[in-house]
């Protein structure tokens, strides 16, 4: 298996390939922007850029033999970090575990380079992770000028369980990579990021694709017929990542796919004419986890936002294309307000706050229907806390 190449990113990617040139690269990056337009694929890119022979200002040659190994994710120079599941262990096996864990993330996506962005699994970064990180960025690089490492979704380090010296052990790499080091982090809520990292790296915009390029990836590279690919394509936000979530698996559902008609049906209950619906689907979630709901309650917003769009008219600007019908049938008989709308998707953030801090999933879900409901069908005008 080889990388697929990558999609768009053009003026990014030469930029980046004129300051190599120049020698001018930073030694640390921030690649921010939605989730799933390609930000690691982009790091990778960068990656294969300083380890390659023969770059010029366009970019790697992709055929010295750095290059196809960068682009097999082989390179013994590049190092690939991502969120894994938290193993069952502690102490040193649980670093141990974690490298463990990451090996076998690398495995499969050697075996499968075309991957939706949405993962089931609670993961994180965690600290024996960036433990790993600090032990292998002072060895000696085998065959570059430096060591690469790529962080992705740096948004989810978590530093909560050692000491200070470990839980700063990231930020004194990015300050002083050692040994001609280099690091590249990637991270879709940037906001999220500590300030210290922020200030100890160059942030660039990883912007989204254009209809055309996801539609053309899905077709080319997924293997999509043109009609779902095209489908896809107009619910992906311009990303290839959230695009795929929404494929088909055979006769099962996407994932996003999934968890959208799932937030669809949170919506539902909160404007039903009775409340027995929201109790019903409050019910069908288990007692914990609640953190899974966080990915779902993004839909929840996106649907009050295009719920929003048709009662104030606006509904060319749908996220969810597919939908106008029945967004039009669900204002139907009705008295909801844009004002209430703005108020409810407020909601929608207070119980993500709440699935952060991992409450019961069966209350995080019950307490939004019933709020939403009481923000969307409120005949009073907009209140102003």
């Amino acid at each position: 298996m080889t990388l697929h190449s990558v999609v768009g990113h053009t003026e990014l990617r030469t930029a980046l390939a004129r300051a190599h040139a120049a020698d001018a690269l930073p030694a640390a990056l921030l690649l921010h922007g939605p989730r799933g337009v390609g930000k690691q694929r982009a790091a990778l890119w960068v990656a294969q850029l300083t380890v390659c022979q023969a770059p010029s200002a366009e970019g790697p040659c992709n055929t010295c033999g750095p290059c196809r190994m960068a682009l097999k994710l082989e390179h013994p120079d590049v190092h690939w970090y991502f969120p894994v599941e938290r193993p069952k262990a502690s102490g040193d096996r649980l670093v141990e575990a974690l490298e463990d864990a990451r090996a076998q993330g690398l495995a499969s996506r050697r075996e499968h380079a075309v991957r939706t962005s949405h993962y089931d699994e609670l993961r994180g970064l965690y600290l024996g992770i960036v433990q790993n990180i600090r032990r292998r960025a002072h060895m000696r690089p085998t065959m570059a000028p430096g060591q690469v490492f790529i962080i992705g979704d740096a948004e989810l380090l978590v530093p909560q369980e050692a000491s200070p010296e470990a839980a700063n052990a990231l930020l004194k790499l990015l300050e002083e990579p050692p040994g001609g080091a280099r690091f590249i982090l990637t991270s879709g809520e940037s906001g999220r990021l500590p300030a210290t990292i922020l200030s100890r790296t160059v942030p660039l915009h990883v912007a989204p694709l254009t209809p055309k390029q996801v539609t053309a990836f899905l077709e080319q590279t997924a293997g999509r017929d043109a009609d779902t690919a095209a489908w896809a394509a107009g619910l992906s936000q311009g990303s290839i990542g959230r695009a795929l979530g929404f494929l088909p698996d055979g006769d099962d559902l996407g994932p996003l796919e999934s968890l959208r008609r799932r937030a669809l049906e949170i919506v539902e209950a909160a404007i039903a004419s009775n409340s027995g619906p929201g109790y019903a689907i409050s019910l069908g979630f288990p007692p914990a986890g609640a953190r899974k709901l966080i990915p779902l309650f993004a839909f929840v917003e996106e649907w009050l936002r295009d719920l929003g769009a048709v009662a104030s008219g606006a509904s060319d600007n749908l996220l969810n294309r597919d939908s106008l019908t029945r967004l039009t049938k669900m204002l139907d008989g009705t008295a909801i307000h844009p004002s209430g709308i703005a108020l409810a998707i407020a909601e929608v953030d207070e119980a993500r706050e709440f699935a952060r801090g991992n409450v019961n999933p069966q209350l995080v879900v019950s307490g939004l229907v019933r709020a939403l409901r009481a923000r969307l069908l409120s005949r009073r005008p907009l209140e102003v806390a």
